[in-house]
């Protein structure tokens, strides 16, 4: 694919759903041709999703996966960490997701969790917090080294946005489940937040593992633009594929398959 210009600050009209949906197939297409050749070259990859609550990441993450297969592009989204896991070393639980040859694992939040909402709610002191920032980037050194691709996206969201989506999620019921109980400690904390990732950006965007900031205010434009970034950022071609030729049913031991089906239980066709 053609790298993507670089983006204006100005805002840009709402785009209309069928010119998004247009677009979105265009890079799910490129999407596909990548994940093929992501298995037959044994690629190792590793997608950062960060952002504020309400940024758009879970969408994002939707709009790449939806067209793909779950064996290739593998999303993790770990808990809060148990009891046990409270006494590994910090990055353990993140490790065991790592990739295997011909896989893409998507992490929807990751270590970086230290640098932001564990730092800012207290759930991690000052001293393991500056300690993270210090080995972060040797940690992804180390990975890199080891031949895994890591890309680090940061969606970057308003005020007055992620003020808007949530009072919607608290409006509709239909977006309730994901107001989480750090949402709203969230809103009254904006500039604690904005010094962390200031503070993480400092210390964690190196040349060798750098972020790369995607603007969220417009959900539609943040996912194509993410997207299409993402793939000028890998080198990819078609892969060799076999020629399939669908074979004719064989009516061998045929009888009628439908007759035996009477008298089950069939789900209503209500629709």
């Amino acid at each position: 694919m053609k790298k993507p210009k670089a983006s204006n600050a100005g805002p840009k009209p709402k785009m209309r759903n069928k010119e998004y949906a247009r677009e979105l197939r265009k890079l799910q297409v490129e999407l596909c041709k990548l994940q093929d050749w992501v298995k037959y070259k044994g690629l190792r990859i590793i997608l950062v999703f960060e952002g504020r609550d309400g940024a758009g990441k879970g969408g994002t993450i939707k709009a790449i996966t939806e067209r793909v297969s779950p064996r290739v592009f593998r999303v993790v989204a770990l808990p809060a960490p148990s009891d046990r896991e409270k006494t590994q070393m910090y990055m353990q639980r993140y490790l065991q997701h790592f990739p295997a040859a011909g896989e893409i694992v998507i992490f929807d939040r990751s270590w970086y969790n230290r640098a932001g909402v564990e730092f800012v709610m207290g759930f991690c002191n000052k001293e393991q917090h500056r300690r993270f920032l210090e080995l972060c980037p040797v940690f992804e050194s180390y990975a890199a080294s080891s031949g895994i691709l890591l890309i680090k996206f940061w969606l970057e969201v308003s005020n007055q946005e992620q003020e808007r989506r949530f009072q919607a999620r608290i409006a509709d019921p239909l977006r309730q489940w994901k107001l989480s109980t750090m949402d709203l400690p969230s809103r009254t904390r904006w500039y604690d937040y904005s010094r962390a990732r200031d503070r993480m950006l400092e210390a964690t965007d190196t040349k060798e593992t750098p972020w790369y900031i995607v603007r969220s205010d417009d959900k539609k434009r943040a996912r194509l633009n993410c997207i299409s970034h993402l793939l000028s950022l890998i080198p990819y071609r078609q892969s060799p594929r076999e020629k399939v030729k669908l074979p004719k049913r064989s009516k061998k031991g045929a009888y009628d398959d439908q007759a035996t089906m009477k008298g089950r239980r069939f789900v209503p066709e209500e629709y």
